[in-house]
């Protein structure tokens, strides 16, 4: 029973050693992990090992080649906001940068040739996530667009086809509103700002307020954070190791290789469809996620293209 005891007196001395030395080891680590010019006392770190340290705002920025006037106070703050928002908000951010690798290639060819500052891809990124989702107000896709802009922008909207869900005719739609929108307003960052507010809503607060510019306006808070959701997008997508997203170039999601075929006649089972060009009917929606139902009825003179897996 001695030698028992001995021995447990010993166990227990050299654990109670052994998690001292690693919570020491934890401190030193957790310290080097602050910046270079601010580093805490051991002492003054947190017991989680976690600090929250906000990251220092750009000194100038700019929007579809339009400056953001930082030295206005609460133009500073609204920036300062999203982008600590945004930095911290990790698995989120996360997975916008890995679908990013996938649509913004895709996005600034398309932007290019509509005439639209290449900022603009950063929209969807806001807007959707870069994921095909519907909001309470029913708008749908990566540009989250109502159905009546959609069919104001030559977008197919039935039972069937619903094109706002196709990322390159949503994009391209979205090209025509924004271009509408700039003739309108002749800025680039209240173009912006009305695809989230609207141009009649939008001339109507410039014209109540008696001003010409997004960063002079009083506005709700979803339009007030709109562009400066988008700056703090394209801040850490341009920096971002500066924001502590480390990605290889393994983990960022690839455009998939497909070939398209061309459909002029009506399909009654999408899923006898998929099966027989050997591929599976969840595979179709996923390359085609504007087919809306398990059948395509195509009318005289119309053409479809479907995606399929190269």
């Amino acid at each position: 029973m001695k030698d028992a005891a001995t021995f447990i007196s010993i166990a227990t001395f050299v654990l109670v050693i052994g998690y001292i030395s690693f919570r020491e080891e934890r401190r030193d680590l957790d310290r080097q992990r602050i910046s270079d010019d601010t580093v805490l006392p051991v002492q003054e770190i947190p017991a989680t090992g976690f600090v929250a340290k906000p990251f220092r705002i750009p000194t100038e920025m700019s929007f579809a080649g339009e400056p953001v006037p930082l030295h206005i106070n609460d133009v500073r703050e609204r920036l300062d906001r999203e982008l600590q928002i945004n930095s911290y908000l990790h698995s989120s951010t996360l997975f916008i940068i890995k679908r990013a690798n996938r649509w913004l290639p895709e996005f600034e060819k398309i932007l290019k040739e509509n005439g639209i500052p290449e900022d603009f891809k950063y929209l969807p990124l806001i807007e959707s996530a870069l994921l095909n989702q519907v909001s309470p107000k029913e708008a749908v896709g990566f540009w989250q667009i109502i159905k009546s802009a959609g069919k104001m922008y030559d977008l197919e909207i039935t039972k069937e086809v619903d094109e706002r869900y196709d990322p390159i005719k949503s994009t391209q739609a979205a090209c025509k509103y924004l271009k509408d929108a700039h003739r309108k307003f002749g800025s680039w960052t209240l173009a912006a700002a009305s695809y989230n507010r609207g141009t009649t809503g939008m001339q109507k607060a410039l014209d109540n307020q008696k001003v010409d510019s997004y960063y002079d306006l009083f506005l709700n808070d979803e339009t007030s954070r709109y562009i400066f959701r988008m700056l703090a997008m394209k801040e850490i997508l341009e920096n971002p190791l500066k924001y502590g997203f480390v990605l290889s170039e393994e983990e960022l999601y690839k455009p998939e290789a497909v070939r398209h075929i061309e459909v002029k006649e009506s399909i009654k089972s999408l899923v006898d469809f998929s099966l027989a060009q050997g591929t599976n009917y969840k595979t179709l929606k996923r390359l085609n996620p504007w087919l809306r139902d398990e059948e395509l009825t195509v009318k005289k003179g119309k053409t479809y293209l479907i995606a399929l897996p190269a």
